[in-house]
């Protein structure tokens, strides 16, 4: 290679280390369709939702804060955004998103394992902890399709990169929505805390906590029910925080509550139920994991 060309080179990678890279946090807007049919995928467009006549209802549109590398978007996407500036627009296409359609993951089952409310062609089903949509149902059996949804089919991508998030409680809230679809209202803080040093002595250090308010939506939320670790130290890592303190405000004006209280911490009937719907909770899923962890804990007795 010539000096000349080993100079290009040079350029080339100095002006992609100044763009965009791996780690960073960007506010993104992107609408993603089928290549074959046009058929809307996601968006983050109320506009464009509208258009496609897709149920807005309980759903927040608006730009994603997202962090590159985190696999928060597709990989192709995000090799196109390396390098670009706020700003920088792009249309990507990305082949097989969800992958190769596999016709071994049709299969037929017995009906006896769907529920009966979902006994009918169209219904995604939970089969043995496996998602699925149900094809056909005749007597006692049932075909069910194991294949993602978009599987064989290939994805354009148009985003608009808006912004790079500096702001540490917008790049927190960015995290979560990555993993819980609630709106939380969340802070980070420089607490003082007093700890014991190896010596025994007292001593007074900071750290840095983010505080997140607990909601009915947030406490009943599966993901978190049985994530919540993950999704913290997730957090930690990437805003390089101490700790995640997850509190509770019970509001004494709301007068009468203690006598009112039922079971589940306080909730009435009427209110766990409007709190399962908001957070979109399977109570026979919960069900199913609990039991599933009972007997691999039974099982590891045994081997003891």
């Amino acid at each position: 290679m010539s000096d000349e060309q080993e100079a290009e080179v040079t350029e080339e990678e100095t002006e992609q280390q100044d763009g965009l890279q791996e780690g960073d946090f960007i506010s993104l807007d992107y609408t993603a369709r089928t290549v074959e049919e046009g058929d809307l995928v996601d968006t983050t467009s109320e506009e464009v939702a509208e258009e496609e006549g897709v149920e807005a209802e309980g759903r927040e549109f608006g730009p994603r804060t997202i962090v590159l590398g985190a696999g928060h978007i597709f990989e192709d996407v995000e090799e196109d955004i390396y390098g670009k500036e706020a700003g920088a627009e792009g249309d990507v296409t990305v082949e097989l998103a969800f992958g190769e359609y596999d016709n071994e993951e049709v299969r037929t089952v017995s009906a006896d394992k769907i529920q009966e409310d979902d006994r009918y062609p169209g219904a995604r089903v939970n089969v043995d902890g496996q998602q699925g949509y149900v094809e056909t149902i005749i007597g006692g059996r049932a075909r069910v399709d194991f294949n993602h949804p978009l599987a064989g089919e290939d994805i354009e991508y148009e985003y608009e990169v808006l912004e790079e998030v500096d702001d540490q409680d917008e790049k927190a809230k960015g995290l979560f929505s990555m993993y819980i679809d609630a709106d939380l209202d969340m802070w980070i803080e420089t607490d003082e805390v007093e700890e014991e040093d190896e010596d025994g002595e007292t001593e007074t250090v900071e750290k840095e906590t983010l505080y997140i308010e607990a909601t009915p939506q947030l406490s009943m939320n599966q993901q978190w029910m049985f994530q919540k670790q993950q999704i913290a130290q997730d957090v930690i890592d990437r805003l390089d925080l101490d700790r995640v303190i997850v509190q509770e405000t019970i509001d004494g004006s709301a007068g009468g509550m203690m006598g009112g209280m039922g079971g589940m911490g306080g909730m009435g009937g009427a209110d766990l139920e409007e709190a399962l719907e908001d957070a979109d909770i399977d109570e026979d899923e919960i069900v199913e994991e609990l039991e599933a962890e009972g007997e691999d804990d039974e099982a590891e007795d045994v081997e003891e």
